[in-house]
C-alpha cells in the first residue's frame, strides 16, 4: 500500500495539530480544517495546507481523520453543510477520532456506508504531547477494509493501534472505560491535593511523596502540577468530562449497571461548569474544592474570565 496516501484533518486543536504534524512529518500529504483561524495559521507556518470548510479538506484526500469534540460536531463536518462525507472519493475512510457513545458511531458508519465511504471507529488516548509526537493509543474498531484504508495514518500518529474487531462502536465502548476511569482518577486526585491543603500540609511536597508511593496514578502526576501553578488554561478541559461521564453514565444506566463513582465524579465536573468553569482544565475540581472549603490555593483559584470568542475553538 502507499504510504503516501493524502491525509485531511478536520479539527486542529491541541490533539488533530499534533497528529497533523506527525502525518506530515512522515511525508504524508496532509491537509487541514478548524474554525479557528489560529490554528489554520499555526498550521500553515508548518507547512501544512489548510482549507476553510470540511468538504474542501476531504476532497482530495484519502484519509480523513476527525478530531472534533463531540458526536454533534461529527455529524455536522461529516454530513452537514460543506461536510466531508459528501466530497470524498468512494472508497476513501474516515478515521474518526472523537469521543462518543457506541450508537452514534454505528448510525455515522452507516450513513457514510451509503456514499461508498468506509468508517473507522478509533478513539485515541494519551494526549497532546503523544499527538505531537506520533505515539497515541488508537482503540480501533470497523471492517478490515476499513483498517487496511487508514493504515499509512495510524502508522504516523500511534504507537500502539489495538484493533478490536469488526464492529464499529466496539472502539467507542472501550474508550467510554478509559473515560469511566480517568474522570474518576481526575476528581479523586483533586479530592486529595485539596484534602491534604486542608490539613495544612506543603502540597507540593504532599505531590512528591504521592508520587512515589502507591496512592499515584497517572492522572495525579499529570494534572496535580497545574494546581501547584495555579495555571487552569486547559489541556482538557472540565466540560470534556460533563461530556465523557454523561455518556459513561446513560450507558451504565441503559445496562443496569452501578456506575456511582462516576456518577459522584460527574457531579464534580458540573459544579465546576456551573460555577463558570467549563471551559478551564479539568483540574478546576481542586479549585471548586478548595473555594467551598475556603482554602487557599495557589493563585488563580477561582475562575478567570472565558477568552474570547475569537481565541476558542469548537473543533479540538
Amino acid at each position: 500500500m502507499d504510504d503516501r496516501r493524502n491525509a485531511a484533518v478536520i479539527g486542529l486543536g491541541s490533539m488533530g495539530a499534533g497528529m497533523a504534524r506527525a502525518l506530515h512529518r512522515i511525508g504524508i500529504p496532509t491537509a487541514g480544517t478548524d474554525v479557528n483561524a489560529k490554528a489554520l495559521q499555526a498550521m500553515e507556518h508548518d507547512g501544512i495546507a489548510t482549507h476553510r470548510t470540511p468538504a474542501e479538506a476531504a476532497g482530495a484526500a484519502d484519509i480523513v481523520i476527525v478530531v472534533v469534540v463531540n458526536a454533534a460536531q461529527v455529524e455536522a463536518v461529516l454530513f452537514g453543510e460543506d461536510g466531508a462525507v459528501a466530497a470524498m472519493k468512494p472508497g476513501s475512510v474516515v478515521v474518526c477520532c472523537a469521543t462518543i457513545a457506541p450508537e452514534r458511531a454505528k448510525a455515522f458508519a452507516a450513513r457514510a456506508g451509503e456514499h461508498g465511504i468506509l468508517y473507522l471507529d478509533a478513539p485515541i488516548s494519551g494526549g497532546a504531547e503523544k499527538a505531537a509526537a506520533g505515539k497515541l493509543t488508537v482503540m480501533a474498531s470497523g471492517p478490515r477494509q476499513a483498517f487496511d484504508a487508514a493504515a499509512p495514518a495510524l502508522k504516523a500518529i500511534a504507537e500502539t493501534v489495538y484493533d478490536l474487531g469488526a464492529d464499529v462502536g466496539i472502539g467507542s465502548s472501550f474508550k467510554m472505560v478509559n473515560q469511566h476511569l480517568a474522570g474518576i482518577h481526575i476528581a479523586a486526585a483533586c479530592e486529595a491535593i485539596t484534602f491534604a491543603k486542608s490539613l495544612g500540609l506543603d502540597i507540593a511536597k504532599v505531590f512528591e511523596v504521592i508520587t512515589k508511593s502507591a496512592g499515584n496514578s497517572w492522572m495525579f502526576e499529570n494534572r496535580i502540577p497545574h494546581v501547584l501553578a495555579g495555571d487552569y488554561s486547559p489541556k482538557s478541559s472540565v466540560s470534556i468530562f460533563t461530556k465523557d461521564l454523561g455518556i459513561v453514565s446513560d450507558m451504565a444506566r441503559a445496562n443496569k449497571f452501578p456506575a456511582s463513582m462516576a456518577g459522584t465524579a460527574l457531579q464534580l465536573f458540573l459544579m465546576c461548569e456551573a460555577a463558570g468553569m467549563g471551559a478551564d482544565d479539568d483540574a478546576s475540581v481542586a479549585r471548586l474544592l478548595a473555594g467551598i472549603c475556603k482554602l487557599d490555593l495557589p493563585p488563580e483559584a477561582w475562575p478567570q474570565p472565558a477568552p474570547a470568542d475569537d481565541e476558542a475553538s469548537s473543533i479540538q
